[in-house]
């Protein structure tokens, strides 16, 4: 399958510390990981590394930064052709500091005001897929016309007018919690189960025709199946560094739907290829081979089948077990004589009435711009 993939760039200086650094103080850093990162291009990477031909259509500074980023792209077979260089605007950088005691990450991004956006629109190439982090409206607005029988996705991050118009047009919605919440209008509660219907409700009432993902950070991701809402959870694992895994749910998800998987086998596999990336330092550098994704989803789904050259993936445990649902110690579930308009829901199952037969609402509240 061809792949396209359109967005940011920029280049990933993380740096283990053993603390928070404290303001005033001075500090010696005995280590560092660089990496190419930003979501597009996380995406391009791990697609490239999982053998579909990949092309990155994205921005990058005539600095020496870009030329790394294009440098490291290229090891892994993406194509390259569609990267625009600027020669007026550095690549944008972004330094992370990792706590080794806990796994947060700190970042701070370097980036100029005025990113430029890709400019040539000429694509020489036929997608069957093509993913968007975004960020670049007009060049994924042209892309999706160029190609109507692509099946398109869209990382759907922070909330602003180009990209709640964008998401019109794809056929895959992959948006974070932050993103679901300011478009609904409506707070998510974990604890509520009824929270996390409507806020999904609100979500298809403002884009009905669009399959809708709802990642939910360490909680997993939120999805529907034949109208029936689900919750999948994610894998148990050490966490080193957190950086990038959202944007390698995304690849995973992208390489899910480009073959044919079902929604629920591509929601169990990027979660399991997010989850193995947390065990490890950096973004692209995070992303697991093809194969430890497989591996261990034979290992927790199909034990009949084994694949005898799967490394073994030593950042989880034996005993750790994908669960079929969450921990019901973290969820509440409403009984639904509660609740007059949010029908009955249960975690991980979908005992909810059809999302086809929700009544519209009269728009979307709160929207933030």
């Amino acid at each position: 399958m061809t792949i396209l993939n359109i967005g940011k760039a920029s280049y990933d200086i993380t740096c283990p510390v053993d603390e928070y650094p404290i303001e005033g103080t001075k500090y010696l850093l005995n280590e560092k990981l660089e990496t190419g990162g930003g979501t597009a291009a996380n995406v391009a990477y791990l697609l490239g590394k999982w053998g579909e031909t990949s092309y990155f259509a994205g921005v990058v500074g005539s600095d020496d930064y870009g030329t790394k980023i294009k440098k490291e792209l290229e090891q892994v077979m993406v194509k390259t052709e569609l990267m625009e260089v600027s020669y007026d605007v550095g690549t944008p950088v972004s330094v992370v500091l990792v706590n080794k005691k806990n796994g947060s990450r700190t970042r701070f991004d370097i980036v100029s005001s005025t990113q430029p956006n890709l400019k040539k629109y000429d694509y020489s190439i036929r997608p069957d897929v093509i993913f968007s982090d975004g960020k670049e409206y007009s060049a994924t607005i042209n892309a999706l016309n160029k190609f109507p029988n692509a099946i398109s996705i869209v990382d759907a991050g922070r909330v602003n007018r180009d990209l709640l118009e964008l998401c019109k047009f794809v056929k895959y919605i992959v948006c974070s919690k932050g993103f679901a919440e300011a478009v609904s209008g409506l707070k998510i509660d974990f604890n509520n189960s009824a929270s996390l219907v409507n806020v999904y409700k609100k979500l298809k009432d403002k884009y009905p025709n669009n399959e809708i993902v709802i990642t939910l950070e360490n909680m997993g991701a939120m999805y529907t199946v034949n109208g029936e809402i689900r919750i999948m959870p994610g894998i148990k694992t050490q966490v080193v560094d957190p950086s990038g895994a959202g944007d390698i749910f995304h690849g995973a998800f992208c390489y899910c739907i480009a073959n044919g998987f079902d929604m629920e086998k591509a929601i169990t596999y990027s979660n399991i290829t997010a989850g193995l990336s947390l065990g490890k330092m950096g973004g692209s550098s995070s992303i697991p081979m093809l194969k430890e994704v497989i591996s261990y989803y034979n290992q927790k789904f199909k034990k009949d089948v084994v694949i005898e050259e799967a490394p073994k993936v030593e950042e989880v445990k034996e005993e750790d077990v994908l669960p079929d649902i969450p921990d019901a110690a973290t969820f509440k579930v409403i009984d639904p004589k509660d609740l007059e308009t949010v029908p009955m829901f249960s975690i991980g199952g979908a005992a909810i009435s059809s999302v086809d037969n929700i009544s519209p609402s009269s728009g979307v509240e709160n929207v933030q711009q």
